[in-house]
This record gives structure tokens, C-alpha cells and sequence, in this order.
């Protein structure tokens, strides 16, 4: 299994618009940071997008992506999924299948709804195939896990202050991003891990994300073979938060991720 790092930044990206701090200005490529979003590759050729953010079409070409079989989003909010409708040229051949909780959904259906209903001739839309992962009656601790191609998908409840979001495990991988706490049950799915990915804004606290400290923290609990940071916004440079990492003596190796890194697991 392979995975490429799409975009590592916040909501804003990095740099942010009228920004001149010295990471807004850096000179380092890897201080530029597009909207959060992660393409796990498969053994046996899966493609999978975890969330299509806005500069998604951007992210594909560097990627030189030329297909999808899944995406799985962790959440509605546009930093995660207003790139979905330039997923348009890979769905030509077949839907795709677009796996979400129940209530972002609900919430991509409205916010994308032309993309659900008849249009006039000519007029492009991406072929999606919206699934539910929820159980009947409602958000429950375990949404059910699927399986694309031969890669097991087991989505695990976050919390993103107090709205319920999901983090996707794809066999030794995690991904967890946006969220500011991890209930019990979820933190037991994440045992044994080859590669745990986790959101962390900053070092300042935050009430909806996880701070770099809280992400080491929770990592020093789950104990993974590697923990990668992503998510981080302008305050950190890539080599500063690299730096701060490496201080603190964690028995695994741990880091920033950046626009392009390629992991093998």
C-alpha cells in the first residue's frame, strides 16, 4: 500500500491570502501546503481519494491521477469537499462511490444537487454514488466498515469539537484529521498501526482541532510504527515542526507531512 500526501494545510492553505509571516513567505517547498486531502494507492491498484478539497484538480495533476474507485469523506465542511464536482472526468466511465456518514450525506446531497437530479443536455456533472455509513436508525459509535477492491475500509467516529466526524483505517493505516478528541472505542481500532496520520493545527491550543502536543500525546497512547502530522497551518514551518518532533524523543519515528511525500507501508 502507497500513499501520497495531496495537501497537509488548513482550511486557509498555505500561503494564506494576504499573508506575509514567514511561512506564508517561505522559499521552501514544503511550506506550501494545499488543503488537506491523501491518495492511498492499494496493492492491487485500488485508488482511493480521502476528501476532494478545492484545490483537488490541481492535487490529480500533480499526482498524474487517472482514475478513482473510492472516496471517502471525513466530513462536509468545504476545505474537505468543495472539490468534488472536478472528480467529473473520472466518473465517465462509472459512478463513484462516495462513502460518508450519514448526515454529511445528507449534506452533500443538498449542497451538490444538481449533481442528483435531471439537467439540460449537455450540462457536466460528476457521477456520484452517495453511501451511508451508518447504521439504520442513526449515528451510532461504529459505522460499518467496506472493503474497495481488496483494501479493507474501517471508518472510526471523531469528534471535530462537537460535531462527529469519521477517520478512515485502510488496513496498517490511520487517518485522522480535523477532530480535537478520540473516543475510547475508536482509539481500540487503532491499535497496531504502521502509519497513523493525525491533524495537528498548532502548538496553541484550539477547540476544535487537535494541538501538535495533543496529536504526540495521543500518539504515545496508540504507540504506532510512524506518526505523520498534517493539517498544520501557518504558524509552523515545515523544519520548525520537524525540529519540535525530533526534541521531543518519541520512541517512532515522527513528523510533518508535505505536498507530494510518498509513504510505502
Amino acid at each position: 500500500m502507497r500513499i501520497r500526501f495531496l495537501g497537509t494545510g488548513t482550511s486557509h492553505g498555505v500561503p494564506v491570502l494576504g499573508c506575509g509571516c514567514p511561512v506564508c513567505s517561505s522559499a521552501d517547498p514544503r511550506d506550501a501546503r494545499y488543503r488537506s486531502s491523501v491518495l492511498v494507492i492499494g496493492d492491487s491498484g485500488e485508488r482511493i481519494l480521502i476528501d476532494a478539497g478545492p484545490e483537488f484538480r490541481l492535487q490529480a495533476l500533480a499526482a498524474r491521477l487517472s482514475g478513482l474507485d473510492a472516496l471517502l469523506v471525513t466530513h462536509a465542511h468545504a476545505d474537505h469537499v468543495h472539490g468534488i464536482d472536478d472528480v467529473r472526468p473520472l466518473t465517465r466511465g462509472r459512478p463513484l462511490p462516495v462513502y460518508a456518514s450519514g448526515q454529511d450525506v445528507a449534506e452533500l446531497r443538498h449542497r451538490f444537487s444538481y449533481a442528483f437530479s435531471a439537467g439540460q443536455p449537455g450540462g457536466g456533472k460528476p457521477r456520484l454514488e452517495l453511501v451511508d455509513l451508518d447504521e439504520p436508525g442513526g449515528a451510532g459509535e461504529s459505522p460499518r466498515p467496506v472493503r474497495v477492491g481488496t483494501v479493507p475500509v474501517r471508518p472510526f467516529p471523531l469528534m471535530h469539537g462537537e460535531r462527529r466526524v469519521l477517520g478512515y483505517r485502510l488496513g496498517g493505516l490511520a487517518y485522522a484529521t480535523d477532530c480535537s478528541s478520540v473516543p475510547e472505542s475508536s482509539k481500540r481500532s487503532l491499535i497496531g498501526l504502521d502509519l497513523l496520520v493525525l491533524g495537528a493545527l498548532r502548538l496553541r491550543p484550539h477547540p476544535t482541532h487537535l494541538s501538535v502536543d495533543e496529536a504526540l500525546a495521543l500518539a504515545l497512547e496508540l504507540r504506532p510504527a510512524r506518526l505523520v502530522l498534517t493539517h498544520i497551518c501557518h504558524d509552523l514551518s515545515h523544519a520548525e515542526l520537524q525540529a519540535y518532533c525530533d526534541d521531543k524523543g518519541l520512541p517512532f519515528p515522527a513528523g510533518p507531512a508535505y505536498d507530494g511525500l510518498e509513504l510505502e507501508l
